[in-house]
C-alpha cells in the first residue's frame, strides 16, 4: 500500500511503475552486489603486480617529416639515338612523370606564354596627335552638306583613329610553382600516352643531311604521318639542327630553355635528353 502510494504522488501507474520500481531495486542492491575488479582474492597463487613493475608499451617511432619524404618513382627506359636501342631503366619521382592532367593547370600556363609573346607595339595617332590645322574645314550651316569639324576627324582620310591602339603590355602574371607544375603535368600527360621517349644525351647525327633526319624520323614512327615529333636538347646540335629543319613539318628541335608548356601539348611525340638533377640524394632526370 505504501508503495502504491509513493506511485500515486509521483504521478505514475501501469507500466511506468516497474521501470521505477527496477530503478529502485538497483540502487539499493548496489552496494552489496558490487566488488572492486582488482581486489586481490585470498588463498589463490597469482602474484600481484606494484605500478612499479608494470611494462608500458613503446612509443611509437617519431614520424618522418613530409617535406623531406621521398615521393614513389616510376620506371621508364633510357634509349640510344638513332637506333632506340634500350640501355637501362631509370626512376623518375612521381611527381615529375605521374601527375594527374589538371587541364586548368594547363591552361593557365598557355595562356600566361601567350600573354608574354604578345609585343603590343600597335600605335595610332589619335585627333589631337595629327600634326594640321584645326580650322573648320565648311560652314556649320548654309551649304547643305553635313556638319564637319577640322581635318583631323576621324570620319577624314589622314585624319586620326578614334581609340586607337597605343604600346602596352599584354604579360600577365603566374606564380612560379604553378607554371612549374603545368611542366610537369604535361610531361606526365606524354609519359602516361607512351609517347615520352628519353634518349641519352648523344642526340646529334654525323653530317647536315636532311635525307639522313628523314629516314630517322620514318624508321622510329615519328614525323607528320603519325603528328610532329619534338626533340629537346641541352645544348645546339647544328648538324641536327639543320637537317631538321629542312624537313619542316616533320619535326622541330628546341633547347631547354626554348621549350614552353604549349609544345609539350601540341607535339605528339617528346623525345627529350637526359638532364641530370640531384633530386633528394638520387640521380635523378629532369627537363
Amino acid at each position: 500500500m505504501a508503495s502504491r502510494t509513493v506511485f500515486a504522488r509521483a504521478g505514475l501507474s501501469g507500466g511506468k511503475r516497474v521501470g521505477v520500481l527496477d530503478d529502485l531495486l538497483k540502487v539499493s542492491l548496489a552496494p552489496g552486489c558490487s566488488r572492486f575488479m582488482a581486489t586481490e582474492v585470498e588463498g589463490s597463487d597469482v602474484p600481484s603486480i606494484s605500478p612499479s613493475m608494470r611494462v608500458l608499451p613503446p612509443e611509437p617511432p617519431a614520424e618522418i617529416p613530409f617535406a623531406i619524404r621521398k615521393p614513389p618513382t616510376v620506371l621508364t627506359t633510357i634509349y640510344r639515338f638513332p637506333t632506340l636501342e634500350p640501355l637501362r631503366f631509370q626512376s623518375f619521382p612521381t611527381t615529375f612523370l605521374h601527375l594527374p592532367t589538371r587541364r586548368d593547370i594547363l591552361h593557365r600556363a598557355i595562356t600566361y606564354e601567350g600573354d608574354a609573346a604578345r609585343s603590343g607595339n600597335a600605335s595610332k595617332k589619335w585627333r589631337g596627335e595629327v600634326h594640321g590645322s584645326g580650322r573648320k574645314i565648311r560652314p556649320q550651316k548654309g551649304t547643305g552638306r553635313a556638319r564637319l569639324g577640322d581635318k583631323k576627324s576621324p570620319m577624314l582620310r589622314g585624319g586620326g583613329v578614334a581609340h586607337g591602339p597605343k604600346p602596352r603590355d599584354f604579360s600577365t602574371d603566374l606564380p612560379k610553382k604553378m607554371y612549374n607544375l603545368a611542366w610537369r603535368t604535361a610531361f606526365s600527360y606524354r609519359y602516361r600516352r607512351g609517347q615520352l621517349i628519353v634518349i641519352e644525351d648523344t642526340l646529334e647525327i654525323q653530317a647536315n643531311d636532311p635525307g639522313l633526319a628523314n629516314s630517322i624520323i620514318k624508321k622510329n614512327g615519328w614525323g607528320n604521318e603519325n603528328s610532329r615529333s619534338l626533340f629537346i636538347v641541352n645544348e645546339e646540335r647544328p648538324n641536327f639542327m639543320d637537317a631538321m629543319e629542312g624537313l619542316g613539318p616533320e619535326g622541330l628541335v628546341l633547347t631547354r630553355e626554348e621549350v614552353d608548356v604549349k609544345d609539350l601539348v601540341s607535339f605528339s611525340y617528346i623525345n627529350p635528353f637526359r638532364c641530370p638533377l640531384d633530386y633528394g640524394g638520387t640521380s635523378l632526370d629532369y627537363y
